[in-house]
């Protein structure tokens, strides 16, 4: 078995290649599983695969993950089959008659579902895609500006799950303000310095102050000349479920069929401690119960529809498996311990925030993993940040800032993953849309992250 060498970064490598290279990143994720496994187990790599499988698959995260998906899954498609979200987009025209505003919406919603990156993921792509569509904007666009987003802002309002579970980790280390974590979390907001380049870019994105470059740019090309914003490589399967139109179409809108099961959604995740489960199980049941009572659909449309929508989330649940297999070979080939070993040698003295925040971005990327890059990460940064005279809180937002990078561009992180499936593109094509932009708010937190780390220690 290979543990804590060079050689562990290999099925990491090994996916994104792949997934680059062939365009398919679920070829991406079962190669890097291969790879691992021949690390891990040598002639017995089979052996290894199959345990890992199935530690994939009674990991819990998983099992949470998959409910959520399958309840948004059957959501959607009650959506789509009763009309709601047509009805939600043809209702919108009275004040959104523009390409700005209905891009300057989808950011606004998901500042606004700021509560947890999966809600404002799901949610407003699931919300907007159909109004953005009336002004030619690819689907790509909205996911990116959402994804772009939702981690960002998750991570800058104190009252987030994100900040939460970071402030529990500044308390557990000895790093509080006035006896807590949250107070040294919020006194270091100014300093999550990635957030709010994001949010910034995002919104002028949405304004159209931005310019679109690379897939972002190829894509508005080819939906001006085709006037189809689905992305290519779709399935006829998969293009009829994004494009399913209901049959009373021409009727006035009832926007409050869309509405009441969002409201619903969000208000009982937020009551229920922020349990998204319980949110959507509770979205679905209010669905079908307007919908029934309305006739939109009968109760064999209820069952056909819940089938539909679990089978179209099918994909995302084999990315899901798979993305935690590759996690779980990278704890077991210690890379986290073989990257934190080979740059804890230069994470000394003014440039620590600056190295931190690179190497848990590069990490968080490249791994898939971001709040358990914070858990391993951040008892080792503080200590070390005090000892060289560095602001521990300072050190702690370049780790949660690196999270946030993370989240927002990597290919099999479960926050691409979602906000691709709800806009209905392909998380490739998604992480190749914003890698642009967020590498450029990457670029601008790293220089920030210099400043400070100097001004501090001068």
């Amino acid at each position: 078995m290979i543990q804590n060498t060079a050689l562990a970064i290999l099925p990491v490598v090994t996916v994104l290649l792949v997934s680059v290279l062939t365009k398919r990143a679920l070829l991406g994720l079962l190669s890097g599983t291969i790879v691992g496994a021949i690390l891990l187990g040598g002639w017995g790599f089979f052996d290894t695969l199959v345990a890992t499988f199935g530690a994939s698959l009674s990991n819990e995260t998983v099992h949470w993950l998959a409910l959520v998906v399958v309840l948004f899954g059957i959501l959607i498609a009650y959506f789509n089959a009763s009309g709601a979200v047509s009805d939600f987009a043809r209702w919108t025209e009275r004040f959104v008659n523009s390409r700005r505003k209905s891009l300057l919406l989808t950011w606004l919603l998901t500042v606004a579902l700021f509560i947890d990156d999966y809600l404002n993921a799901l949610t407003v792509g699931t919300s907007m895609k159909r109004v953005t569509d009336r002004y030619g904007v690819p689907r790509t666009l909205v996911g990116s500006l959402v994804k772009l987003t939702s981690a960002p802002i998750a991570v800058i309002i104190p009252f987030s799950t994100w900040a939460v579970f970071f402030a529990a980790l500044l308390e557990q280390d000895g790093v509080t303000v006035n006896g807590s974590g949250f107070g040294a979390y919020v006194q270091g907001l100014p300093f999550v310095f990635f957030g709010w380049f994001a949010l910034a870019i995002g919104l002028l994105l949405a304004l159209g102050l931005l310019p679109l470059v690379g897939p972002l740019r190829r894509e508005q090309l080819r939906v001006d000349r085709t006037g189809d914003t689905l992305p290519e490589g779709l399935t006829e399967e998969e293009r009829a479920f994004e494009l399913a139109e209901p049959e009373d179409a021409g009727k006035r809108p009832l926007p409050f069929n869309f509405l009441i099961p969002i409201v619903t959604l969000v208000a009982v995740t937020i009551l229920t401690e922020v349990d998204i489960v319980k949110g959507s199980a509770a979205a679905v049941v209010v669905a079908i119960i307007l919908y029934l009572a309305q006739r939109r659909m009968t109760i064999r449309d209820v069952f056909e529809q819940a089938f539909e929508g679990i089978m179209s989330m099918g994909y995302v649940m084999i990315l899901f498996v798979l993305a935690f297999m590759v996690q779980q070979m990278n704890m077991d080939l210690q890379l986290a311990e073989w990257v934190i070993g080979a740059t804890e040698p230069v994470m000394h003295g003014a440039l620590l925030p600056a190295i931190v925040f690179l190497v848990c971005g590069v990490y968080a990327y490249a791994t898939g993993a971001f709040w358990d890059l914070a858990a391993v990460i951040t008892p080792v940064v503080l200590p070390l940040a005090i000892a060289v005279g560095v602001d521990p809180v300072l050190a702690g937002t370049a780790v949660f800032s690196g999270a946030a990078l993370g989240s927002t561009t990597c290919l099999y992180g479960d926050g691409i993953i979602l906000a691709s499936k709800s806009v209905g593109v392909k998380p490739l094509n998604l992480m190749l849309s914003i890698l642009p932009y967020a590498g450029a708010a990457a670029i601008l937190s790293l220089i920030a992250y210099l400043i400070a780390g100097f001004a501090t220690v001068g």
